[in-house]
């Protein structure tokens, strides 16, 4: 039976994205729990490592915490 694979594998672009920015994971958490969206630190390492799907409203707030474009998170991907 073959495993099912998640469409894109963009957990690793947040991750570069995040550290570009001189950021680590606790900060990045405060401050996406500041702007209203509640991460825990379990949810965000799931996030970067592809084992949780990530929602629309978070990527576009990364993107603002990170000063990046949305596509960045999809560099090398499509």
């Amino acid at each position: 039976m073959q495993k099912i694979r998640p469409d894109m594998d963009i957990g690793q672009n947040i991750q570069n994205c995040r550290r570009n920015a001189g950021l680590t994971q606790d900060e990045v958490i405060a401050q996406l729990n500041f702007k209203g969206i509640i991460v825990s630190k379990s949810t965000y390492a799931k996030i970067e490592t592809n084992r949780m799907n990530i929602k629309v409203s978070e990527l576009v707030a990364l993107a603002i915490i990170f000063e990046v474009e949305i596509q960045d998170f999809f560099a090398g991907l499509m």
